[in-house]
């Protein structure tokens, strides 16, 4: 089964550490945190630095958030890092048998519900912030 990409919650987790310990936010103590390489780390940066989430600096100076925490949401860190493919939650599997009744409209049968399920997904992550998490851990 193709899960979401640990990308999504790495990059929570990077935020999270942004807000909360701003000054100690080395690539070096991000990536011990999360305890993941640190290369995996300046990847989900620049993900977020191109999506306008995060500021990086060159050599040791570290990351600051550009918004607030309670003006980032989830959806806008799912979407910065690329959880899915080609902005599909769902995909289907190739090649069904067009002569078998099923296989030539399971697509067609399924595509709506997947696609409401996705939104669905996007409107929850919508209404939830990094300073509402933020508030977990307090």
């Amino acid at each position: 089964m193709k899960q979401i990409s640990s990308r999504f919650s790495i990059a929570v987790h990077v935020l999270i550490l942004l807000a909360v310990s701003p000054k100690e936010c080395t690539g070096d103590f991000l990536a011990a945190s999360v305890n993941t390489n640190p290369v995996i780390i300046r990847r989900i940066m620049g993900m977020l630095k191109k999506a306008g989430l995060v500021d990086v600096r060159a050599g040791v100076g570290g990351a600051s958030l550009r918004k607030e925490p309670s003006q980032i949401t989830l959806l806008d860190v799912y979407r910065a890092v690329q959880v899915i493919e080609e902005g599909q939650l769902f995909n289907f599997h190739d090649n069904p048998n067009p002569n078998c009744p099923v296989g030539r409209n399971i697509e067609s049968a399924l595509r709506a519900e997947l696609t409401e399920a996705q939104s669905a997904m996007e409107r929850r992550l919508a209404q939830v912030t990094v300073d509402q998490l933020i508030s977990r851990f307090q």
